[in-house]
């Protein structure tokens, strides 16, 4: 089990190389200072329905600063996924170690308590031209192995999935969530909560070239 000032000190320890459908290769690491600007450019470049889709509070260089000014200091920890060959950034993955007052109430409403010590948040972001090509697959092995590796027992979505977000929904139930309610977002719309129990999860083959095991192998 690691720290989240252990794995800043270190990112190593959750580095690992994988090979996409594609046959090029990608690495999966921890968010460093020295992202802000690769992890800008992968903000900005998103589509208008990608951000729909996503909640962040912005898109630009600042946004990104804050998030790598966050790296250790609060109960988030982010990796990226980068092209091997480019070191371009395609893709953010987030854990949030906290639970929200709503995430709980929503949850309990539903029949399922919810407990800081065993569940965390999770959120995947992709570039427009790395989504519908099976890289969340290959990445998902590693989002699992990170939470076991923090100490968590089940992962429900950072935010929900919005209802209409048809592809995402798909995505979480092939990897093992399942949904337990729905809530209303501040336009009107409807998201889904869904929860995986690690105990349970299916963990899907990642393919051709497979994963790179964790920790800390590249």
């Amino acid at each position: 089990m690691f720290t989240l000032l252990e794995i800043a000190e270190e990112p190593s320890r959750l580095t690992s190389r994988l090979r996409l459908d594609d046959g090029s290769d990608a690495v999966f690491r921890p968010l460093t200072p020295a992202d802000a600007g690769r992890l800008a450019a992968l903000l900005e470049a998103l589509s208008p329905e990608s951000r729909h889709f996503s909640a962040f509070d912005g898109y630009d260089l600042a946004t990104a600063g804050e998030l790598c000014d966050a790296i250790a200091r609060y109960d988030k920890l982010r990796l990226v996924l980068e092209e091997a060959q480019s070191g371009r950034i395609v893709g953010l993955v987030e854990f949030s170690l906290a639970l929200t007052s709503g995430d709980i109430a929503r949850f309990q409403d539903a029949g399922v308590r919810l407990v800081a010590s065993r569940d965390c948040r999770f959120g995947l972001t992709l570039a427009d031209d790395y989504q519908g090509r099976g890289v969340g697959t290959h990445v998902f092995p590693l989002v699992t192995e990170v939470a076991r590796l923090l100490g968590k027992e089940r992962i429900i979505l950072w935010g929900g999935v919005r209802s209409d977000n048809h592809r995402a929904i798909r995505y979480y139930e092939k990897n093992g969530f399942r949904a337990v309610g729905s809530f209303a977002e501040a336009d009107g719309s409807l998201s889904l909560d869904m929860i995986l129990d690690l105990d349970l999860d299916l963990d899907p083959e990642p393919g051709p070239g497979g994963a790179g095991a964790l920790p800390g192998g590249s």
